[in-house]
């Protein structure tokens, strides 16, 4: 009896801990279907008198939406497999490659990591100024083709959780390091680099500090800079347009999460050594 009142109050527990969390999304939604009088009402509103699309179509009229999904759509995708491609190539070399220095380079790596990104921000403007990249796309894809700490440490540290019996006996047939790598390691690395790429397309998704810092016409503009647009000091700001726009932002990432899962999911099932 006393069991199952603790797995009671653990689910009610967990229950209101989501609740709480869903519901700002929750009220993104609604807010995105309401009328501008109508967000403001007191008591709120939750659920909209008259649900409808106008401030969907609204917004595809007051922003070049198409222009500002596609621009988000390359940066995020592009620095995506640029990080996964370099970051692969560090993380196995750290993990397998025995070199003098090995760990103090790799220690060096990580304390990168403890830099405020506002140390580096002028120094990376005046050598993106200087390779002609500013208010190019470029500027936000190139940088993430050069690694990260992150995404290096978590990698190694999924490369040394896998067995050398396999890199062993590829080896003994005669492959090569890059050949163990691509037909070894990153087969079973599928769960980390899964998580990599979803972490790193919702940082550049997401981001806004970057693109305002290098891009700076309307063609090369991302989606959050459009949003951020709707809530500057030159226009009265829209509540219902903020929010469609919002809820568009977090399609992506949502579809992104539940193909993930699924995709984690059987990604562990499928890794380590089978007899």
């Amino acid at each position: 009896m006393a069991r199952r009142i603790r797995t009671i109050a653990r689910y009610i527990l967990l229950t209101a801990i989501g609740a709480v969390m869903v519901g700002p999304f929750l009220w993104m939604v609604s807010t995105s279907m309401m009328d501008q009088q109508d967000i403001f009402r007191v008591p709120p509103q939750w659920i909209p008198r008259q649900i409808h699309l106008k401030n969907y179509r609204a917004i595809m009229e007051v922003l070049p939406l198409g222009t500002l999904l596609l621009n988000s759509f390359t940066i995020a995708i592009c620095a995506t497999i640029g990080q996964l491609c370099s970051c692969s190539l560090a993380a196995y070399a750290f993990a397998r490659m025995k070199f003098r220095g090995n760990t103090v380079l790799y220690f060096v790596l990580l304390a990168t990591m403890m830099i405020p990104a506002q140390v580096t921000m002028i120094p990376v403007f005046l050598i993106m100024k200087f390779l002609g990249l500013i208010d190019t796309l470029y500027a936000l894809i190139v940088p993430a083709f050069f690694g990260g700490a992150f995404g290096t440490f978590l990698l190694r540290q999924f490369y040394a959780t896998i067995p050398t019996d396999l890199e062993d006996a590829a080896r003994m047939d005669g492959c090569g390091k890059f050949r163990i790598l691509w037909s070894i390691v990153l087969p079973l690395s599928k769960p980390a680099l899964a998580t990599l790429a979803l972490f790193t397309f919702m940082t550049y998704w997401n981001d806004l500090l970057g693109p305002v810092i290098y891009l700076s016409s309307v063609e090369n503009a991302t989606l959050t800079m459009g949003l951020a647009n709707l809530q500057s000091g030159v226009m009265v700001t829209r509540y219902d347009l903020l929010m469609a726009g919002s809820v568009l932002s977090v399609l992506p990432i949502l579809l992104l999460l539940i193909i993930g899962q699924r995709w984690f999911v059987k990604g562990i099932a499928t890794t380590g050594l089978k007899e």
